[in-house]
């Protein structure tokens, strides 16, 4: 965290904190096969003409629906495979996207790039066939959350999405680096002019009422010490319907699905707005169709 508030002194100093968010990495440390499951390597042209990788995990047996997951700030897929490597076994397609700067990803990373990044992953999944019969559900963590709101949203393809899930996200981008400079006493004077240079063109909080009817589910543990879980409460309450909230107790950021409740919870979620299962009226959890 400390790290954090010097990197947002110094862009103070350049006179631009917008792209304080990203902390990339380039190399990967393991492929998804190292976890038993089988991938392709995928690239995706954005309209900018950067050349994106991605990892594209099928369905073990038939498959239920796809799902295309949004990361964090920090590292690259390889990284942050462990939220997602379990849905395959659900029988859920995964398409983990890098964005532009990230992994195997060409470019530099920029938030006005990052949009177009999953706006372009969302277009790419839209045109196949499998999502032409499932469709799709977008799940972004932490920064890639914010991104998802944004991008389906605005999308050109929402016919296709089935349900946004967003874990950890932050309301504003503004609004978290205020919150960030306040800890620290050395930052704490400058919070307001310092975020005043962060875009915020991409608020998820003014963008996130245009969800609607997409179905909206928000992950927040409430332990989360990097982003607090007043930023899904107040997403929550400018999002219209279908919304849930879960606030998960003692778990802190982006670590709900660690716990094995969590990912039998979530994939039970997916199991209903594909339309693959009846809820039990006696539990959260589904029943086969």
């Amino acid at each position: 965290m400390r790290r954090f508030l010097l990197m947002l002194l110094a862009c103070g100093l350049l006179q631009s904190c917008a792209n304080v968010f990203f902390q990339p990495q380039r190399a990967l440390v393991m492929t998804p096969d190292r976890l038993g499951l089988d991938y392709q390597d995928v690239y995706i042209d954005t309209p900018d003409g950067v050349r994106l990788h991605a990892w594209y995990l099928p369905a073990q047996g038939e498959a239920r629906g796809t799902v295309l997951f949004l990361h964090g700030n920090a590292e690259n897929i390889s990284t942050h495979i462990a939220s997602v490597y379990w849905l395959p076994e659900r029988q859920y397609h995964i398409l983990l996207l890098d964005y532009r700067g990230y992994g195997r990803s060409a470019g530099v990373p920029t938030l006005d790039g990052m949009v177009l990044d999953a706006e372009a992953a969302i277009a790419w999944l839209a045109a196949r066939p499998e999502v032409e019969k499932h469709g799709m559900a977008v799940f972004g963590q932490s920064l890639g959350g914010a991104l998802a709101v944004y991008a389906v949203a605005h999308s050109a393809h929402r016919d296709r999405i089935k349900s946004l899930v967003i874990d950890s996200a932050f309301s504003d981008h503004r609004a978290i680096v205020r919150e960030k400079l306040a800890e620290f006493w050395l930052t704490w004077p400058m919070q307001w002019p310092l975020s005043l240079t962060v875009d915020d063109r991409y608020s998820p909080l003014r963008a996130v009422a245009d969800i609607s009817p997409t179905p909206l589910l928000i992950i927040h543990g409430d332990h989360d010490s990097i982003v607090p879980v007043h930023h899904a409460e107040r997403l929550y309450a400018a999002a219209g319907e279908p919304k849930t909230l879960w606030r998960i107790a003692e778990a802190g950021h982006i670590q709900a699905l660690t716990q094995p409740s969590q990912r039998r919870r979530l994939a039970d979620y997916l199991d209903r707005v594909f339309g693959k299962c009846i809820p039990d009226l006696t539990d959260e959890h589904c029943l086969p169709i």
